[in-house]
């Protein structure tokens, strides 16, 4: 089992196909996303691996935060999340992840916090039909209708479904397609829509639903830091040859002064 990517909802877009077909996409951005920590089976009784996207700004970081950045030797993060991964897959702490995790047509679940709606009424929020338009039903055709019972046992059940605070929860879209990353840029698109709103956080995961596909990196993909070249020194014979060349020019140089 892999990790997973902390992305941001960056907002939804479309993609045409090749035969002229549009496929309504969310965009999703991986910013700079780093081990932060690892969890192992020897020392803390299950395999995980914690990232960390985006830059936070210093003091705005408590200090016991700073000294778990420190340890990672990685800059303040915006985001933190564990995913729980087998042995194998545990990853080396200061590690890039790349959007080329996850390749194109494989299956992800999507989880973020549903944009909050406030206080909904029973149609919205649990989609119920309301009441009738007529036949006796006046001013209360949106309500839900009776909730009670008789008098045993005379009470509400807990839980029933009733109006309330709609949204702003934690909530998983599953089985939704990769139609393409871009890894310079960090982007990922997922066909449809995926809980948050704009700006918000997500955890982008493999589908337990759904085999991987041939191809998948494990047990992640990296972006490899760039390695300056130094600078080539000249070779000995080509010095000695650049020496040549500059003693027939000033040889030439003196002859033509004499004449």
């Amino acid at each position: 089992m892999r990790t997973g990517l902390i992305a941001q909802k960056m907002g939804m877009s479309r993609v045409y196909t090749e035969a002229g077909d549009h496929v309504p996409v969310t965009v999703l951005k991986v910013d700079n996303c780093q081990v932060v920590a690892v969890r192992t089976e020897e020392s803390n009784g299950y395999s995980a691996v914690q990232l960390g996207v985006g830059a936070a700004k210093v003091k705005r970081t408590t200090k016991p935060m700073r000294g778990h950045f420190a340890k990672a030797e990685v800059e303040p993060k915006k985001k933190l999340a564990e995913f729980r991964v087998t042995p194998d897959a545990v990853l080396e702490v200061g590690k890039q992840l790349s959007a080329k995790h996850f390749v194109a047509g494989q299956f992800v679940d999507v989880t973020g916090t549903s944009i909050g709606k406030g206080f909904a009424g029973a149609m919205k929020r649990h989609n119920f039909s309301g009441l009738r338009a007529t036949h006796g039903v006046s001013v209360s055709h949106r309500s839900h209708g009776s909730t009670g019972n008789n008098q045993d046992p005379g009470k509400v059940f807990k839980g029933k479904k009733m109006a309330g605070h709609l949204g702003d929860k934690r909530s998983t879209t599953q089985n939704l397609e990769v139609v393409g990353t871009d890894e310079d840029a960090g982007l990922i698109w997922v066909k449809g829509a995926v809980p948050g709103s704009k700006g918000g956080f997500v955890l982008i995961q493999d589908a337990v639903k759904r085999k991987l596909p041939d191809g998948v990196p494990f047990p992640a993909a990296f972006i490899e830091a760039a390695v300056e070249e130094a600078p080539v020194e000249e070779a000995p014979a080509e010095a000695a040859q650049v020496e040549e060349a500059q003693v027939d020019t000033t040889e030439a140089t003196d002859s033509e002064n004499k004449e």
